[in-house]
């Protein structure tokens, strides 16, 4: 991404993403996002002869948003660059810069609702209760499955957890998330005892009176990382029987989609998940209705059978 640094953006760009940095608390990966999307509308700008402080019109923006779709660009992508744009304009009024943005009466498109793919209670019970094998890294495997889907960390925040982050006297667990914002997750009594006899036993075999912050450790000590962890759920998941596309977010949209299903109030959910927007969280209420709606064209008794006509359908249930 070396195009995206240096003398390539604006002077005002840079100082923008620096106020979103310290001010705002933005994760580095959101910065990168922010500063990739808003490089392609100052070189749109540059174009047009246009700078990135200078007023344009909705007409510009419309072409710019154009240029985009003919360049094939992802319907999400597009939104998230969308969001980036009224951030920016937003900070070109505030400044006094410009004196509307050209976003504020353009009416756009909403984004399309792309539900999380999840796994089923049956599945989940299936990975965590896999058979231990007797191995040090089979059991410290184990933990972390159940640590991930127990609080719905992200994996980044499992393979980042350190000791001073867990209490197991309370049993839960202190998280650093995006934007380096702390929230409190409650573990479950499942998920404390095996950490407590992993804590106690599993992790000091790995380290051999070696130190280290790391929760979750290897044979030479270290950390684990994102990639070592998927590379492990993928093997378990394959002797769990599980044969669908898994990752370690699944185990994340499952937790919060199994609390909602079991009658946990959104705002908690919110909370657990360290959410800023509640209509990030809402996502998976839009999961549980459509496991409803399926569930209901399943068992429903007045639902025509495969290769039967409605009309066919309702005359059998008068009959009856």
């Amino acid at each position: 991404m070396a195009e995206l640094t240096g003398p390539l953006l604006s002077p005002l760009l840079e100082r923008y993403l620096s106020e979103l940095r310290v001010e705002g608390g933005l994760a580095a990966n959101t910065l990168e996002s922010y500063r990739r999307d808003l490089f392609r509308l100052q070189r749109y700008l540059m174009q047009h002869r246009l700078g990135m402080g200078d007023p344009v019109s909705p007409q510009t923006i419309r072409s710019f948003l154009a240029s985009l779709r003919q360049e094939a660009l992802a319907a999400s992508s597009i939104a998230r660059l969308l969001s980036a744009m009224r951030g920016w304009y937003r900070f070109l009024v505030r400044e006094h810069l410009v004196a509307a943005s050209p976003l504020r009466d353009m009416a756009l498109a909403r984004r399309p609702v792309r539900l999380p793919k999840t796994l089923t209670h049956q599945e989940v019970t299936a990975l965590l209760e896999l058979p231990v094998r007797d191995r040090l890294e089979d059991r410290r495997d184990r933990v972390m499955l159940e640590v991930l889907y127990a609080a719905g960390l992200r994996v980044s925040e499992l393979v980042g957890l350190s000791l001073s982050q867990i209490d197991v006297n309370l049993g839960c667990v202190r998280v650093m998330g995006k934007g380096a914002k702390e929230r409190v997750v409650p573990l479950g009594q499942t998920a404390v005892k095996l950490l407590i006899e992993y804590m106690d036993y599993v992790r000091p075999a790995f380290l051999k009176a070696r130190s280290s912050r790391a929760l979750f450790v290897s044979r030479q000590g270290r950390g684990l990382t994102r990639q070592a962890f998927w590379k492990l759920l993928l093997q378990r998941a394959r002797r769990a029987g599980i044969v669908k596309p898994i990752s370690p977010h699944m185990l994340r949209h499952s937790f919060a989609t199994h609390l909602l299903e079991g009658g946990a109030d959104l705002r908690v959910v919110q909370s657990m998940l360290g959410h800023a927007d509640i209509a990030t969280t809402q996502v998976y209420t839009h999961v549980e209705s459509s496991r409803l709606r399926h569930i209901h064209r399943r068992y429903f008794p007045r639902q025509p059978r495969r290769g039967e006509t409605r009309a066919e359908n309702q005359k059998k249930q008068s009959s009856t």
